[in-house]
């Protein structure tokens, strides 16, 4: 064995390298050529890759972001990997729970401002996936109707003594003595009132059946004004009407309602306010838009105009909060809608198509 035999058998590194240098050696131009391209091409198609790599996470992070949920992804070491913004504007509400890991369930329903989230947790190799649902929406239907369920079993329940109470005060205010009568009356007020109460509530619970045909609004005023009379209030008010539009289609009975529960809501706000004269302008216009009534008071402020339409949501004394509620789902109903056009002032527009 020769001195390069030696040198070869003793360092394989060496070897495999000649080994590799010898091949280059033995590639004419032609294979030199065609290696060149084969990389050129690898190279070409490794690009291309990267790029639909860059992609596709682009598209991935889009859809992430659009989805209506908050997501989080954590390591090992719950260090955040990643985000979306919906969970960067929840990261208050996480924390607790991630530094709590006791508290890491399947699913678990959280308050937090103002809002019901559902949070769901899910292990992924090495990665734990924690989401938030907002379901604030769908625990207000819940709790309207077991709500509507619990107030529509009570007004049944009511209903039929105060049908009797109301027969016995009918009776007793013919055979009183004039003195008396005026307490009749009240007490046929109060019947009155909670009557309307348990109408209201079972309306509500149940739902409408409108009943659309041309009435008269000269008819619609003189039932207004009947009905302000039983209502109870001790300051002097002035209500004025101005139906400038003889007769227009509508339900009756249903849109009598929408306009004494607005016109309650004013006595009670006078009640209320420091004014020592009341006055309430209530007033329509015909236009593209359909009939409009418009409705003012000089009473009390509204503390909250974001719970006017909330079912059982009320900042009065009087009432159980569906007056409102209940006009704004017959005003639907006649396609229309119900708009508070200038809250220092306090003037409602109403609008029926």
């Amino acid at each position: 064995m020769d001195k390069q035999e030696c040198i070869q058998e003793g360092n394989p590194s060496l070897q495999d390298g000649d080994a590799k240098e010898n091949i280059l050696e033995h590639f004419n131009v032609s294979d030199k050529q065609e290696l060149l391209d084969l990389l050129n091409e690898f190279i070409t198609q490794s690009y291309k890759v990267e790029e639909e790599f860059r992609e596709y996470k682009a598209l991935y992070q889009h859809v992430i972001e659009i989805i209506p949920q908050a997501i989080w992804v954590f390591n090992d070491d719950l260090s955040i990997f990643y985000r979306n913004t919906q969970a960067q504007n929840l990261q208050e509400m996480i924390m607790p729970m991630i530094n709590n890991q006791s508290n890491m369930l399947d699913s678990l329903e959280m308050d937090f401002g103002k809002k019901t989230y559902l949070l769901q947790s899910n292990a992924l190799e090495n990665k734990l996936i924690i989401t938030a649902t907002d379901i604030t929406a769908q625990k207000r239907q819940e709790r309207l109707a077991a709500m509507g369920q619990i107030s529509a079993h009570l007004a049944h329940e009511i209903r039929n003594p105060i049908g009797s109470i109301s027969l016995l005060a009918a009776t007793l205010l013919k055979r009183v003595e004039t003195s008396n009568k005026p307490i009749i009356f009240e007490i046929q007020k109060s019947l009155w009132r909670v009557e309307r109460q348990i109408k209201a509530t079972l309306l509500f619970s149940r739902g409408l059946n409108l009943s659309r045909a041309v009435h008269a609004l000269a008819d619609l005023q003189e039932e207004l004004e009947s009905i302000l009379n039983q209502y109870t209030y001790t300051k002097n008010i002035c209500v004025s009407y101005d139906f400038n539009v003889e007769s227009y289609s509508f339900d009756f009975d249903l849109l009598g309602i929408v306009l004494q529960n607005f016109l309650y809501n004013a006595v009670d706000a006078i009640e209320d306010s420091d004014v020592e004269e009341g006055e309430i302008k209530l007033w329509t216009q015909l236009g593209d838009q359909g009939l409009c009534f418009f409705i003012k008071d000089n009473g009390k402020a509204i503390e909250n105009k974001n719970i006017l339409f909330e079912p059982f949501e009320t900042t009065k004394l009087k009432g159980n909060g569906l007056g409102l509620a209940l006009s704004l789902q017959i005003i639907e109903a006649h396609n229309g809608s119900i708009e508070l056009l200038d809250e220092s002032e306090k003037i409602f527009k109403i609008i029926i198509k």
